[in-house]
């Protein structure tokens, strides 16, 4: 039975609020949270037989120099898309979408952009149509939401306005969840960096500047981020276990 557009919001309103959360909740990690997206747009957009997430980086000024990394795929399909277009250097998320929000192959039968990439989409994938979106982009780095259909035409125009809902509340969740992985890596960092001073102070009989001064200074020497060299220090410092 078809699915109406007032129940595919509904879905969509909620997983909105899934990903989100509440202010005071653990955050999702990032890549947990895009898989929870994927799984939802196959369960809940119509036609939608297979989608995943690629995120691509820059190698260098030019749109070809790039690679491709897949994730939150929901099975081997997604991932051998993405296989492809690195193979073949062409496709859809080496340069159209950095310039184009979405990104439709109708039916691969007659698309004629990227023909290598198409063709090998044709031969060794069930893969007939498929829609791209921008998650985010920056200066040397994209995310696309790419949905998959085993049958011609997958977006109509009512599907791609879900789909777009989908990847807008994808992209701000995405983003908040970044934030808390750095904001929590931050503070670790910070912890470690404390501990580290404490026990040069206690070592040295210096003061606290003298102690942090003296991880800058051999953070630079040695090359060494300072929350990495603060984990040395903890660690020769520790009493071995026996």
């Amino acid at each position: 039975m078809p699915v109406s557009n007032e129940n595919i919001r509904d879905q969509i309103g909620r997983l909105a609020r899934e990903l989100h959360g509440d202010p005071g909740e653990d955050v999702i990690d990032p890549e947990g949270m895009l898989l929870e997206v994927t799984e939802a747009a196959v369960r809940v957009l119509p036609g939608v037989d297979h989608a995943g997430v690629t995120l691509v980086t820059r190698r260098g000024s030019a749109d070809r120099l790039a690679q491709l990394t897949s994730t939150a795929a929901t099975g081997p399909v997604p991932k051998t898309v993405d296989a492809l277009q690195e193979a073949h250097d062409e496709g859809p998320c080496f340069d159209a979408i950095w310039r184009e929000r979405t990104i439709r192959i109708d039916d691969v039968e007659f698309e004629t952009r990227w023909p290598a990439f198409v063709d090998s989409v044709r031969r060794e994938t069930p893969v007939r149509s498929s829609l791209s979106m921008q998650l985010f982009i920056g200066d040397h780095e994209l995310g696309a939401l790419n949905l998959y259909s085993e049958t011609p035409r997958l977006a109509s125009p009512s599907l791609e306005d879900h789909a777009n809902d989908l990847a807008t509340h994808a992209a701000i969740a995405l983003l908040e969840a970044r934030r808390g992985q750095q904001f929590r890596s931050a503070l670790a960092s910070r912890d470690v960096i404390g501990q580290a001073k404490g026990m040069l102070m206690e070592r040295f009989s210096v003061d606290a500047a003298d102690a942090f001064s003296l991880l800058k200074r051999l953070s630079q020497e040695r090359n060494i981020p300072l929350a990495q060299l603060a984990e040395h220090v903890i660690a020769a410092e520790k009493p071995p276990r026996t």
